[in-house]
């Protein structure tokens, strides 16, 4: 199952600028503002948000932020779990220690009150004693239906919990080196699912970050061979978080791909046109928390595959 009718949403109780994930997010920006109104800013444009995926009979289950600790990025649970039809729920080690504390069992033992079935909890966090990385659905892009792993390597991407990860899964793994240039210096892309969105039908990639021809030649290869429609996007659309996507669906088994407003802007006509081909296109305006947090609408959303009881 590729598309989830379940979406798992955290509504930020001290959302802000995170000094510790932009030594590699390049993607946030600082904000003069009061903390305050930021905060109030980032709760309603999720609010919003919230409103629009169940105007389209999408379920959202949302979890209040809880004040203490403070975790300035808890809108974004993507990346410390994810959960699997046969139970799984695994926790993802994280390269910022402050992001560490989004981990929470209270959370996990709601989803179980919900309704949902966990057989198994599986805790990577002990790579973390060894530097080792590796953050969820925003590190990793599933394509369940192929059952392949794609990742691009960086300092929150690495080979070890991945392979783990692989392993656990029975997905066969595609890694490969992916680079954006930021002020006339490359560096890596620090997520994957910045330059990427795999979808049923579709897969949405930025092929022109992947310098190396083979590496870029496998991964256009996989997702062709699987069947998905490739649109591919420039830099400068994946820098207005054009590969930040998220394809849910409803009770009714309508698709809906979910970008922001801003990676909206940036598409074409055409690339617009063939994504409204396959599903309805659901876009908030979420450029607070894009411009402090340094991710989008994917990130906000983390998908419950967990069987119901």
């Amino acid at each position: 199952m590729q598309t989830s009718p379940n979406i798992l949403m955290v509504r930020p109780a001290n959302f802000g600028f995170n000094q510790e994930t932009a030594a590699n997010n390049f993607y946030q920006q600082e904000d003069e503002r009061a903390a305050e109104e930021i905060r109030e800013l980032a709760r309603k444009e999720f609010d919003g948000f919230v409103l629009l995926l169940r105007d389209q009979g999408v379920n959202v289950e949302v979890v209040e932020d809880t004040a203490e600790p403070v975790k300035t990025d808890a809108v974004f649970p993507n990346n410390w779990f994810s959960t699997h039809p046969d139970g799984k729920l695994i926790m993802y080690p994280m390269f910022s220690p402050n992001r560490r504390l989004e981990r929470r069992k209270d959370l996990i033992e709601l989803l179980i009150q919900k309704g949902y079935r966990i057989d198994e909890i599986l805790d990577l966090s002990f790579f973390e004693n060894d530097e080792q990385y590796l953050e969820g659905t925003g590190s990793m892009v599933m394509d369940h239906d192929s059952k392949t792993i794609f990742a691009c390597y960086s300092e929150r991407t690495h080979r070890f919990p991945l392979q783990y990860v692989g392993e656990i899964l029975g997905y066969e793994l595609i890694g490969f080196r992916s680079v954006q240039e930021i002020n006339g210096k490359v560096s890596p892309i620090y997520h994957t699912n910045v330059m990427m969105h795999i979808g049923r039908d579709l897969a949405v990639v930025c092929l022109d970050s992947i310098p190396k021809a083979s590496e870029k030649q496998r991964v256009q290869k996989a997702l062709t061979k699987s069947g998905k429609k490739v649109i591919p996007i420039t830099p400068k659309q994946k820098f207005n978080f054009a590969g930040n996507m998220l394809e849910v669906s409803n009770d009714g088994g309508e698709k809906f791909t979910v970008m922001s407003q801003t990676a909206l802007d940036s598409l074409n006509v055409g690339q617009i046109q063939l994504i409204e081909k396959y599903t309805t296109i659901i876009s908030p305006k979420i450029s607070t928390i894009e411009k402090l947090g340094g991710g989008s609408a994917r990130c906000m959303m983390a998908e419950l595959f967990l069987p119901k009881s």
